[in-house]
């Protein structure tokens, strides 16, 4: 039986780059920052290579460094509810959503507008692809407390999402 090749840290960068930095984007709203993580995940990514058993698995282990080190540097705060925290600023202080269509950058200052507590597991679960149960143990949360700010982040996303997509200001 012959071991798969071993993929290099210059494979990963060549495959994986624009998802990795992407996701540091949505974690960090910051194209500075999102520098600044990407270059972190690829460098730990270089040291701790042996710990990636299966080359497939590289995106989701590279997703995995950035949110660790996002949290590292910014840890969760403390219990927030999600009906506490700030409303958009409206539209008139923000000319990108001017015209109602939903477009990226929209969506990024919609998701920037969530708390961490919020954004991360909105982020785990539709970026990384992950369950409640795996959220739950990534982030040492009890599965019902994910499951509910899941919920709510959702609720809360397509509330401000909504808002500036179905009233058009001119």
């Amino acid at each position: 039986m012959q071991r798969p090749a071993a993929l290099s840290v210059a494979d990963m960068v060549d495959e994986h780059y624009r998802a990795v930095f992407g996701y540091a984007y949505r974690l960090s709203g910051s194209v500075i920052e999102s520098e600044d993580l990407t270059q972190q995940t690829f460098m730990l990514a270089q040291v701790n290579l042996p710990q990636l058993r299966e080359p497939r698995a590289a995106r989701g282990w590279l997703y995995t460094i950035v949110r660790n080190e996002y949290l590292r540097r910014r840890p969760l705060t403390s219990s927030i509810a999600l009906d506490d925290a700030p409303e958009l600023a409206s539209a008139e202080s923000d000319p990108g959503w001017l015209d109602g269509e939903l477009n990226s950058d929209r969506l990024q200052a919609a998701i920037q507008e969530l708390p961490n507590e919020f954004r991360i597991p909105l982020l785990m679960f539709y970026f990384e692809d992950r369950s409640y149960r795996d959220i739950a143990d990534q982030l040492g949360l009890p599965q019902g407390t994910v499951m509910s700010r899941l919920s709510r982040a959702k609720t809360q996303l397509r509330r401000k999402l909504e808002k500036f997509v179905l009233e058009p200001h001119s």
